[in-house]
């Protein structure tokens, strides 16, 4: 398969994203975002700002202490709750029992952004993935999951690049690069997951052998931080009560078209990627 069915809005209109409606912001949907390090602390940031941009309601994020001020200056819309950390920066085996606990309650997490690797993060993936909330995992999270996953009621969202999944898949990166839809496929059926392969021609696939190329988006969006963008925006749809494929699709295109329309404004490149989120509450379905 070179190609799958193109991600466009024609293919949106057979995936919608539920409605929007009146209400206060527990009828939106309550997300947990677990993220950053002491060396990355921006990502929780970015990643939150898109969740909200898409329209999630209640805003929870967990990240390592030496950053939680910071980090709750800067978005005041969050509950923001520091949790121990190790020696690197990076999220210490004493934060599980408050992450477990905190994703029990959120309708949708997103986890991986800007974290440090470790055996911790393997303790974080097997603790969500015993949840019942939708799950968006990303970045160094994508190298701690351990095949099969546990069969759940909603299938988790899986973003890896070339280099991610390779590691998923225990194999040659080049690979990745050269059968992207293939691979990915073999990642969605061995984690029963719903997996987004990223690059420049993005690919979204299921575990039933289904898949989407998104070509569209700027070379600008192939910048630091719009990763992060990306998955807080599949975890707002998430907790706003969309289905895991259809929240993975609309992503992506929302998240391509917004930087379509930055590189209108800005340029093709030199946009930041936390002008990305800005743009995504105008190409919503209203």
């Amino acid at each position: 398969m070179t190609n799958g069915t193109p991600l466009d809005q024609v293919a949106l209109q057979s995936h919608p994203l539920p409605p929007v409606i009146d209400g206060d912001k527990e009828t939106k949907g309550k997300i947990l975002i677990i993220a950053s390090s002491r060396e990355v602390p921006g990502a929780a940031l970015l990643s939150a700002t898109a969740a909200m941009r898409a329209g999630a309601g209640k805003l929870r994020i967990a990240t390592v202490e030496s950053v939680a001020a910071q980090l709750g200056m800067a978005m005041p819309e969050a509950m923001v709750i520091g949790l121990p950390e190790d020696d690197h920066g990076g999220f210490a085996a004493a934060s599980l029992k408050r992450i477990g606990e905190d994703a029990a309650e959120a309708d949708a997490v997103v986890a991986g952004p800007g974290m440090s690797a470790g055996t911790v993060c393997r303790q974080i993936a097997d603790a969500l993935l015993r949840t019942d909330a939708h799950l968006a995992l990303d970045a160094a999270l994508l190298h701690s999951l351990e095949p099969p996953a546990p069969e759940r009621a909603s299938r988790p969202i899986l973003l890896p690049h070339s280099g991610e999944l390779a590691s998923l898949l225990d194999c040659d990166e080049a690979l990745i690069e050269r059968e992207p839809i293939a691979c990915g496929l073999r990642a969605a059926k061995r984690y029963r997951a719903v997996v987004l392969v990223k690059g420049v021609v993005s690919h979204v696939v299921t575990p039933a052998g289904e898949a989407w190329t998104y070509e569209g988006g700027a070379p600008g969006l192939g910048v630091s931080g719009s990763g992060d963008v990306l998955a807080g925006i599949v975890g707002g749809l998430l907790a706003r009560g969309a289905e895991p494929l259809n929240a993975l699709l609309w992503s992506v295109w929302l998240h391509g078209e917004a930087g379509a329309q930055l590189a209108k404004k800005v340029g093709r490149i030199g946009f930041l990627a936390r002008e990305i989120a800005d743009e995504v509450p105008r190409l919503l379905p209203r």
